[in-house]
């Protein structure tokens, strides 16, 4: 193959890349927060004894977990403003997509860490006469946060790599941004690896940390 490797022609427009990037990691920090927050909401809904509760959550979770993202991200770009009327900017809506995907994923890090609330912490609110929101804010959250940070950060990582499928929708990500550098300078080897290497430069530290939170925990 006669085919010269030329790094600087990307190293000369990375100024589109970095603009990608920090569409990436805006998505990635707003579906964080969707996440986290309402990751836990719907693992206490997926705990509840009450049935109608339970089983719209539950089946929400197998919905976002059972069906592939890149899936769910065309049906709310193209399905959503159809059946609702509603027009949302593309940044936007690849926040709500991913944002709806990290918290059915982080929901069964909470359930399973809710589950292993030990009961005698919550006899002991009950006996301290909390009600049942101060038991689930002073006792159950603390302790499932803790134990849920690992996997947390790991479905974190995940949904910022994941957050380069919102390129094929037009959303002018780090993905989409390679993709119009590869196709300009007809250097898509040099582009799609600096683009890699730029994931991975994010990722990597992100997931050693994770790994000695593990270790940590493991050792506490």
């Amino acid at each position: 193959m006669d085919y010269t490797l030329d790094l600087g022609a990307v190293t000369r427009n990375m100024g589109p890349l970095m603009d990608g990037l920090w569409v990436t990691l805006q998505l990635t920090l707003a579906a964080n927060a969707i996440g986290v927050i309402a990751g836990f909401a719907l693992a206490l809904l997926t705990t509840s004894k009450l049935a109608v509760l339970r089983l719209p959550a539950m089946l929400f979770v197998e919905f976002f977990r059972c069906t592939p993202a890149i899936v769910q991200i065309v049906w709310f770009f193209y399905c959503v403003p159809m059946i609702f009327n509603v027009f949302w900017g593309p940044v936007f809506m690849g926040i709500v997509a991913l944002g709806l995907n990290l918290t059915a994923f982080n929901a069964e890090a909470y359930r399973a860490s809710i589950q292993a609330v030990p009961r005698e912490h919550l006899d002991a609110g009950i006996a301290l006469g909390l009600s049942p929101t101060q038991r689930v804010l002073n006792i159950v959250l603390p302790q499932a946060l803790r134990n849920s940070v690992p996997v947390l950060l790991t479905n974190g990582i995940g949904i910022f790599q994941q957050s380069a499928l919102v390129a094929i929708v037009g959303v002018a990500d780090l993905m989409y941004q390679g993709k119009t550098l590869a196709t300009a300078t007809y250097r898509p080897i040099e582009t799609f690896t600096v683009v890699a290497l730029i994931y991975l430069a994010i990722s990597y530290p992100v997931g050693q940390f994770v790994n000695w939170l593990e270790r940590r925990q493991s050792y506490s």
